[in-house]
């Protein structure tokens, strides 16, 4: 029989349960399917937001939105577009239910256990197809998995139960490759991020107009210095490089930030003759500040193991 099986709700960076189906099916399929869970939930901050494994006579489905994934078990020839809307279903409550401030903050699993009342009722609703009256949502969703397809996670990337193996290279069809190292997923942004982000883009914009100008410039007297161009553009490729840095995580990140922040202050030192005290300033202090925010934005910490 095509049916949902159990479903639960699981913070992304540290696998943190916080709301899960009342199960009763302890045979040993569903036992297994319980150890997937666990393991894919300390591989969600890892994986795209919207996956699927199959386990056999059974599909693990879920999606991942605001630092929440929502998971279900269904039986193998449960309609994806069904199970989709399910999860769908599930986001919008809890998301309406909850602060999200307090699913960042929780710290006892299951914290949010009455959840499983929506849980159950919506379990039910999506049992019994015929009674379904989200016909549109059904349309909608069918139009986007058609788009964008759910990544489908193998066995040899999800490990072994006592073992956890890298994500191999995999196409993941409408967000183009998932890289063999794993995808490390910064703090959320904060209003100094912000503001140091736009501020960075704002200098590398007036960098990148003074170097235009200099070059009108050294086209019309042939005794300008061309350094000067050089300089212009270097300050706009390390602004936009700030930018980069405060988005993405990558390898030796701290480190080239303050690298990079060091070569803001060498093209300002050159530029010394063409800007004012002020607007050396300006450029020097929004390269500090964004890289000090740069430093402050770092990767999500993993919280001790939880059984899922």
């Amino acid at each position: 029989m095509s049916m949902i099986l159990s479903a639960s709700v699981v913070r992304v960076r540290d696998g943190l349960p916080l709301s899960a189906s009342t199960d009763y099916d302890q045979s040993t399929g569903m036992q297994e399917c319980r150890k997937y869970f666990k393991m894919l939930s300390k591989k969600l901050s890892q994986l795209p937001d919207r996956c699927t494994l199959k386990t056999g006579q059974y599909n693990i489905n879920f999606i991942s939105s605001l630092g929440v994934s929502y998971m279900m078990l269904c039986t193998e020839n449960y309609p994806s577009v069904l199970a989709f809307c399910f999860l769908d279903e599930l986001q919008k409550e809890f998301i309406t239910t909850y602060n999200m401030m307090k699913t960042n903050t929780a710290v006892r699993p299951y914290c949010f256990i009455e959840f499983d009342n929506f849980i159950q009722r919506t379990k039910q609703r999506y049992n019994n197809t015929r009674s379904l009256s989200t016909k549109m949502n059904l349309a909608d969703m069918q139009t986007e998995i058609k788009l964008r397809p759910p990544y489908q996670i193998s066995m040899s990337e999800l490990g072994s139960a006592n073992g956890f193996t890298h994500l191999s290279v995999a196409e993941y069809k409408g967000a183009g490759k998932i890289s063999a190292a794993p995808h490390q997923r910064l703090e959320p942004v904060t209003l100094p991020g912000i503001v140091s982000f736009v501020l960075s883009l704002l200098c590398g914009a007036l960098n990148l107009i003074r170097g235009f100008h200099a070059i009108e410039s050294l086209l019309q007297n042939e005794g300008e210095d061309f350094s000067y161009v050089i300089a212009f553009f270097l300050g706009t490729a390390s602004c936009l490089y700030q930018c980069y840095l405060f988005v993405y995580y990558t390898g030796w990140r701290n480190a080239k930030s303050f690298l990079n922040f060091g070569l803001i202050c060498l093209c300002n030192m050159y530029l010394y003759e063409l800007r004012n005290l002020w607007q050396l300033f300006f450029h020097v202090t929004v390269g500090a500040f964004s890289t000090l925010q740069i430093r402050l934005r770092q990767p999500q910490g993993k919280s001790p193991d939880y059984n899922v």
